[in-house]
């Protein structure tokens, strides 16, 4: 049974730092990739970045690089989303997802999901 489970998220100010984990379990890890999606009101589910597991390639959104990054820990099989100089736009509810084999960017994609967790950034 494939389970992620978040945690981390909070409200934070214009300017400041969060780092959100997705504890993992269930996975043949080396057969999936990880990703960080985000959600606001009213908007589309977006990909925030995605983690190969076997290589440790990484990708991110355009809206984020360079503020955010994201890493794994092989040992406690957890991959965190080291969020920077965060902007107001960046509130949203946060997930993690995976898919087996290759970064995609399509929520469609990705068959398993966490329960999210709600990040808010006050101007």
């Amino acid at each position: 049974q494939v389970q992620l489970v978040e945690s981390g998220g909070g409200l934070v100010q214009a300017g400041g730092s969060l780092r959100l984990a997705c504890a993992a379990s269930g996975l043949t890890f080396s057969s999936y990739v990880l990703a960080w999606f985000r959600q606001a009101p009213g908007k589309e589910r977006e990909f925030v970045a995605g983690l190969r597991w076997s290589s440790g390639s990484t990708s991110l959104a355009d809206s984020v690089k360079g503020r955010f990054t994201i890493s794994r820990d092989n040992t406690k099989n957890t991959v965190y989303l080291q969020m920077n100089s965060l902007k107001p736009e960046d509130t949203a509810v946060y997930y993690c997802a995976a898919r087996l084999r290759y970064i995609t960017t399509a929520p469609e994609d990705y068959k398993y999901w966490g329960q999210g967790t709600q990040v808010t950034v006050s101007s």
